[in-house]
């Protein structure tokens, strides 16, 4: 991604993005959630420093232990790479469209999971009025007899037993 922005220099891209404190926050945050090894002094030392600052991600990893970075040198297979949660903010730290498109798609999932939400509550809804009717229907044919005998009915004038 950082060589869509500039070809020639995606490192420096990178550090400039690793430079700024939102950055840093982000990173902090994902590496405390994730990786239980993390430095967190060194962290805040990397935080507080004074000045300008310049990270690259090669002294991220080595200064904290991170993990969401990974920077590999070579020519083949060599390239800094990052957990898609960290790759999804350097892209809106990159580009405002494509923070754009991305929030998009974040409201357009939600939409559809509360409406498929809202599909499964009817249908839950409609299938315990039919199971209810079923079940009561059945106790009516089933269990109570279909005709009560003047044998079986309790007489209306014998004492009830006293509750307490």
């Amino acid at each position: 991604m950082a060589g869509y922005k500039d070809a020639l220099e995606a490192r420096v891209v990178v550090s400039n993005w690793m430079s700024t404190h939102f950055t840093l926050d982000f990173l902090g945050l994902w590496e405390q959630i994730y990786n239980p090894n993390f430095n967190r002094m060194e962290f805040h030392t990397i935080k507080n420093e004074s000045g300008r600052l310049v990270l690259t991600p090669k002294r991220w990893v080595e200064r904290t232990n991170a993990i969401g970075i990974v920077s590999k040198s070579g020519r083949y297979g060599g390239g800094i790479f990052a957990h898609k949660d960290i790759a999804f903010e350097f892209g809106s730290w990159l580009s405002a469209e494509f923070k754009f498109y991305l929030i998009k798609e974040f409201q357009r999932l939600k939409e559809d999971e509360q409406r498929q939400k809202s599909l499964e509550w009817n249908l839950q809804r409609t299938l315990s009025k039919i199971n209810y009717r079923i079940h009561t229907d059945a106790i009516k044919e089933h269990i109570i007899p279909q005709v009560v005998t003047k044998k079986s009915k309790l007489p209306t004038n014998m004492p009830r037993k006293p509750t307490c």
